[in-house]
C-alpha cells in the first residue's frame, strides 16, 4: 500500500493581483491546499485549482477589519485534525500605500487603512494561525512580506514605512516566542526587492512636489531593474522552502544566495 501524498496548506493574503496572485498560482500548481484572503474572488484561480485538482478556498474580506477575520480563521483551521497537513504556512502579503503626501496632509481614514491592513491584520492573523495550529504535528511557518521601506525612511511614506517597520519588529519578537516551543513556527519578515506591480505605478505617478523620491522610482522602471510578479513569487517561495528559513527573522531576498 503506497503512502498518501503529503498535503501542504498555505494561507495567503492579498492574492487578487500582483505578486500575491502569482504566489497563489504557483502554490496551486505545486499542489498546495490554498486559502486566500483578498478583496476580490478570482474565477481564474478557481479554474486553475480545478484543473490541478487542488483544493482552493477564497475568502472575500476587508483586511482593515482584521478582528472579524481572526475568529473565522481560527474556526476554519480548527476543523482539521492535528496531523492532516505535512506543513502549514501563513503568508502575510497584503499591504496598502495611502495617498502619497506628507503626513501633515494625510487623512485619518487613509492612515488607518494602511496601518490596519499592513500591520494590524498580520498581527491578528498570525496570532490566530499560531494558536489554532499549536498542536499540529507538521512544520509551521509564517512569512511576512516586508519592504526596504520598513528599514529606511522616505518622505511622504510615513504610514507605509511605519507598518513595514512594525512588521519587522513583531517578527523578531515572534521568533523569540516560537523558539521556546517544542514545535515552534519558523518565521521571517522578508523584503522581496523591487517588483513591477500596481504599487510601483502608484509611486511613479505621485505628485513630485509631494514625493521627492518619485524620480528614483521612475529610474527603476526605465532601467529595467524591476522584477516581474511571477519571478518575485518564484524567488520568495523558493526562499520559504530553504532548510534555513527563519534563521534570520528579518531578511532581504536580494541578500539570499541563489
Amino acid at each position: 500500500m503506497s503512502n498518501p501524498v503529503p498535503r501542504h496548506l498555505t494561507v495567503l493574503t492579498g492574492a487578487s493581483r500582483g505578486m500575491g496572485r502569482a504566489m497563489a498560482e504557483q502554490l496551486l500548481a505545486a499542489g498546495h491546499v490554498v486559502l486566500t484572503l483578498a478583496r476580490h474572488e478570482s474565477p481564474a484561480l478557481a479554474e486553475q485549482a480545478a484543473g490541478h485538482g487542488t483544493p482552493l478556498t477564497q475568502w472575500t474580506v476587508d483586511l482593515a477589519d482584521g478582528a472579524s477575520i481572526d475568529g473565522r480563521l481560527r474556526e476554519w483551521l480548527d476543523a482539521f485534525p492535528a496531523d492532516h497537513f505535512a506543513s502549514a504556512t501563513l503568508i502575510n502579503n497584503a499591504g496598502v500605500i495611502p495617498p502619497i503626501v506628507p503626513l501633515r496632509d494625510s487623512q485619518a481614514p487613509d492612515l488607518q487603512q494602511a496601518l490596519r491592513v499592513g500591520l494590524e491584520a498580520p498581527l491578528l492573523l498570525t496570532a490566530a494561525f499560531l494558536d489554532a495550529t499549536r498542536d499540529w504535528t507538521g512544520r509551521r511557518r509564517v512569512l511576512n512580506i516586508s519592504s526596504g521601506l520598513g528599514r529606511r525612511p522616505m518622505a511622504s511614506q510615513s504610514a507605509y514605512c511605519a507598518a513595514k517597520a512594525g512588521m519587522d519588529l513583531f517578527t523578531r519578537c515572534l521568533a523569540l516566542d516560537e523558539a521556546r516551543e517544542a514545535n515552534g513556527a519558523r518565521v521571517c519578515s522578508l523584503a522581496p526587492g523591487v517588483i513591477d506591480t500596481d504599487m510601483q505605478v502608484q509611486l511613479r505617478g505621485a505628485d513630485a512636489t509631494a514625493f521627492p523620491d518619485r524620480a528614483s522610482f521612475e529610474q527603476l522602471k526605465q532601467g529595467g531593474v524591476l522584477s516581474s510578479p511571477q519571478d518575485a513569487a518564484r524567488r520568495i517561495l523558493a526562499y520559504l522552502e530553504r532548510s534555513d528559513f527563519g534563521a534570520h527573522p528579518v531578511a532581504d531576498i536580494r541578500d539570499a544566495a541563489p
